[in-house]
């Protein structure tokens, strides 16, 4: 019924566009009988300009349990009950079974930095897993434990990507290393054994592969034991697995698939702008639609951010400043590599400084921008695109930087209006339906250390 709703306003609002664009276009146009206005049909109009297939539909995310629509790797196909499994191992701090110290025993796991409190990133610039202490209320508290040295933390060298609307990328990471379809074609040599990199060679796309690697890469750990302590898990697994051997099933191989097929629902889909491409012209206030006339107008964001997460694929080189330059305190191992972005893992000197395009929903929920998190809110990273200034004083001139990197010559009208579309018309208010109640350990979530623990409310 849903669906036939959506195809019923899609319908009725092309109609209108077609009506409106016959005959001249007044402001009030549609407003009486509460349809679209004219900045809806100039909107419709500019979005279906943008859109390879000529309709809003191309922009439109699925339900997050309309599986058939959600995109998924050939060889790991979604089901409930291996996304119902996936979500509960995602959160579970029971895995944290691998630590440096024995301090950190189930400590943390994958929502310890990918968390529905800051749009399933961390809260703070650098995620910490093992080694963390304290949350705050939306992970803004996570600091380093005082039992740990920062060259024993799990941290990473770059700022932590979100985990919604991953289902439209098919390779992961700030430089798209995991994934062994689709774009890494080419990219074989460089999946260096005895890497985390060489799971590619599983053969799966970036969000399983990256799901699979992390075990090893954040010190989880799932084997008998755990299965033996915790047998509903298993049942679970058997029943999202139908047919899978046990030994894979019960494996980093088959929790990884489990939990990338929870990552797949992770959509972003009750945000204003999206109830707006279904028909619902009311979800988005005025400013928001000029804002959106902006992003597939004057601004041209959509010539990279585009798409029904409104991101790709494709990298790109902005001269942004590193996490390095931010960070005083923290462990730089790998920073160098991670600095160069694509270039880092293809070792093309093309590629160098190139950092994937990442999703712009939600962007409320975080406080950091840019892959080493060097700007603070929505508005420096629309007035540093507006301004194309490069941050890195370093790569001012360099040939990688993008060539549309150009000054965008926005007002300040239009910059406000912007800001307000992607703040408010991409921000889906309720993530916390895609966290458990509890897992099966009885541990808190997403962290379980002992200040997590007191700012969690004691779980």
């Amino acid at each position: 019924m849903r669906q036939i709703k959506i195809k019923i306003n899609l319908f009725m609002m092309s109609c209108m566009l077609i009506f409106a664009l016959s005959c001249s276009t007044q402001d009030n146009i549609g407003n009486e009988n509460n349809g679209p206005s004219a900045l809806d049909l100039q909107l419709m109009q500019d979005i279906s300009s943008a859109a390879p297939s000529g309709d809003l539909e191309y922009f439109m995310m699925p339900m997050s349990d309309d599986y058939g629509n959600i995109p998924q790797d050939p060889n790991n196909p979604l089901n409930k009950a291996k996304v119902e499994v996936g979500q509960l191992l995602f959160h579970e701090t029971g895995l944290g079974n691998n630590p440096t110290l024995s301090d950190g025993l189930r400590t943390y796991g994958c929502a310890s930095c990918h968390h529905a409190g800051a749009g399933f990133q961390a809260g703070v610039p650098q995620g910490i897993g093992e080694g963390g202490s304290g949350f705050g209320a939306r992970g803004e508290a996570r600091v380093q434990s005082d039992d740990y040295a920062a060259n024993e933390l799990d941290i990473q060298p770059i700022r932590t990507p979100t985990a919604m609307n991953g289902a439209y990328q098919d390779i992961m990471l700030w430089n798209g290393q995991f994934g062994g379809r689709g774009t890494n074609a080419g990219t074989e040599m460089n999946w260096t054994s005895g890497t985390p990199i060489a799971v590619n060679e599983l053969g799966f796309e970036g969000l399983e592969s990256q799901a699979i690697a992390g075990f090893n890469v954040h010190r989880l750990k799932v084997d008998d034991d755990f299965f033996q302590e915790f047998p509903q898990y298993r049942t679970m697994m058997d029943q999202a697995f139908p047919g899978m051997p046990q030994e894979e099933k019960l494996s980093n191989i088959g929790v990884g698939l489990a939990m990338a097929a929870y990552e797949r629902t992770l959509l972003s889909n009750e945000a204003p702008f999206q109830k707006w491409l279904k028909g619902e012209t009311e979800e988005l206030t005025d400013a928001s639609k000029r804002g959106a006339l902006v992003f597939f107008g004057k601004g041209n964001c959509v010539n990279c951010h585009t798409g029904p997460a409104l991101s790709s694929n494709t990298f790109h080189a902005l001269g942004m400043n590193d996490l390095d330059a931010l960070l005083t305190d923290a462990s730089n191992a790998g920073f160098v590599g991670a600095t160069k972005g694509r270039g880092g893992f293809t070792k093309d000197a093309n590629d160098e400084f190139k950092f994937k395009t990442p999703s712009l929903y939600n962007l409320k929920d975080h406080n950091f921008f840019g892959h080493g998190a060097t700007l603070q809110n929505v508005r420096e990273v629309v007035e540093y695109k507006n301004n194309a200034v490069v941050e890195n004083a370093a790569l001012a001139g360099h040939p990688n930087i993008a060539a549309d990197f150009v000054p965008l010559n926005l007002s300040q009208q239009e910059i406000d209006d912007l800001v307000v579309f992607l703040e408010d018309g991409l921000y889906d208010a309720d993530l916390g339906r895609y966290v458990p109640k509890k897992v099966l350990s009885g541990g808190c979530i997403p962290v379980n250390d002992a200040q997590g623990k007191v700012d969690l409310g004691g779980c």
